[in-house]
């Protein structure tokens, strides 16, 4: 009997540990059981820097370079210009014209002390007259048929000083018109920077055209403007219609003969 029991016993012994590894081999292939892999580790990533790349500088570009100064015309320049009655003056240099004949005697001196310049006091034809206006003032007689005869004057100039001498003499030439018949024009002859005395000096040749009574005339005229020191230029002024062109060659001899006081 106890035989058997052991026998027994041992089987079911042997049995038991059947069934054990049994369950071990079933847990060890059964794929729905078995243990979770261990998560991989994640490879190191670069991240990129999103700075965004920097701007490129400035250019720094150079100042221009400054315009040459230019003085810009005055109010007046910029009327006389535009004045159709006046061209503009001639370019280059240009003596006063020699007029034919003969001048007329000399009786002494005007001397203008307002201007600060002296010139000749005519005899004969011409007479010395009362000056306003003017600072001085020499006439010829009277023309039949015109209000209009030779004039010589002095003054200083009465018209507003540029900064240029050349611009002065030619706004004190159409100046000048104001002495002559409405509608005159100016047609230039010559232009002349002079010294007069070592004094700077423009003088201006010109002949004045207009109408009288239908007819046309015309008067041989000329300027002188002195930069007299301390004081507005002085200026000479003298006209002499067709009318009395004997006396054309006055005018020579008073453009020649002025001085500076």
């Amino acid at each position: 009997m106890r035989l058997v029991y052991r026998t027994a016993a041992v089987v079911t012994v042997v049995a038991a540990l059947g069934v054990v590894a049994a369950g071990v081999v079933l847990t060890r292939n059964d794929p729905g059981e078995a243990a979770a892999a261990p998560a991989p580790k994640a490879d190191p990533v670069t991240v990129a820097a999103t700075t965004a790349a920097p701007l490129p500088p400035t250019p720094v570009l150079p100042s221009p370079s400054p315009s040459p100064s230019v003085s810009p015309l005055s109010t007046a320049m910029t009327d006389a210009l535009d004045d159709p009655r006046v061209p503009e003056l001639p370019g280059g240099q240009q003596k006063l014209r020699a007029f034919a004949g003969k001048s007329a005697k000399i009786r002494g001196s005007v001397k203008d002390e307002k201007s600060g310049v002296a010139f000749p006091r005519f005899a004969g034809a011409w007479d010395l007259a009362s000056a306003s206006p003017f600072a001085s003032r020499q006439l010829l007689p009277k023309v039949k048929g015109s209000a209009y005869r030779g004039l010589l004057v002095s003054c200083p100039v009465p018209i507003e000083v540029q900064d240029d001498l050349k611009d002065t003499a030619f706004l004190a030439a159409r100046w000048t018109l104001n002495h002559h018949p409405a509608g005159a024009t100016i047609k230039w002859t010559s232009a002349d920077l002079t010294e007069i005395d070592d004094r700077p000096a423009w003088v201006l040749g010109y002949d004045v055209n207009y109408t009288i009574k239908g007819d046309k005339r015309k008067s041989a005229a000329a300027i002188a403007l002195v930069d007299v020191p301390g004081a507005k230029p002085a200026l000479v002024f003298i006209s002499v219609p067709d009318s009395q062109k004997k006396s054309y060659r006055d005018i020579n001899t008073v453009m020649s003969k002025i001085k500076v006081l």
